[in-house]
């Protein structure tokens, strides 16, 4: 890896972190010395970059640095096309195209030499073996979730059960066949994931749960970790 391109990547490694890092960590990632990651990071400070930090401790980036959105290897390049191929065969009408507009997006702002890395990838996704179909507005419920407002449903269990409540929507997530709706549900006072292909009926209510999101988002790691042993990284 050239210099300059291992400098801009200790910047991009930083700026996706929550957590300080130490020069071990990123000597791992980067493949090069810590005495390397010492003289990268100086070099980088002294160039005004803002870095804090120092070594023994970890450093950090000033969340308020910004550098050009485009200056993307073609690595960068494929995995965001490799994303928005995925997103587009798999989500809702509105999220579908708007995953298209953006593989347009960077075709026309990236450099020509990249743009073959764009419009013939080494890597595509293959469609989904099946089509789920929901009967809710998963765009919808993506403003729902937002705005923090409820939802109340009538949700249809693997047995067949129907049942009736109002939920707080925190996370959509997308499996390769279906979609989760991760809420916290107000008829069993804990975290549920409600399949949105089983949610039989819908009622979008202006009802805000008052909640901060992040704080939402917090007990609902905490509730995966200890319910389910999945430790959800920052």
């Amino acid at each position: 890896m050239r210099r300059s391109d291992r400098l801009f990547q200790i910047i991009q490694i930083l700026r996706r972190s929550t957590r300080p890092l130490t020069a071990s960590r990123l000597s791992e990632e980067l493949e090069v010395s810590v005495r390397t990651v010492y003289r990268d990071v100086a070099d980088l400070m002294a160039q005004h970059v803002p870095i804090r930090g120092e070594a023994g401790t970890g450093y950090v980036l000033d969340r308020r640095y910004d550098m050009p959105a485009l200056m993307l290897t073609a690595d960068e390049l494929e995995a965001a096309v490799l994303g928005a191929q995925w997103v587009a065969q798999r989500s809702d009408p509105v999220l579908a195209r708007a995953a298209q507009d953006l593989i347009a997006k960077i075709a026309a702002s990236v450099p020509e030499r990249l743009r073959p890395f764009i419009a013939e990838p080494t890597i595509r996704t293959m469609g989904p073996l099946t089509n789920t179909v929901d009967t809710l507005d998963v765009t919808r419920l993506r403003v729902s979730i937002r705005e923090g407002r409820k939802l109340h449903i009538r949700y249809r269990d693997e047995q067949g059960q129907v049942s009736e409540r109002t939920v707080w929507p925190l996370l959509l997530g997308y499996a390769e066949a279906v979609r989760l709706c991760a809420a916290w549900c107000e008829l069993r006072s804990e975290f549920r994931h409600f399949r949105t292909d089983r949610i039989v009926a819908v009622d979008y209510l202006d009802e805000r749960h008052g909640e901060r999101r992040a704080a939402l988002m917090a007990r609902w790691k905490r509730y995966m970790k200890t319910a389910r042993g999945v430790d959800l990284k920052e």
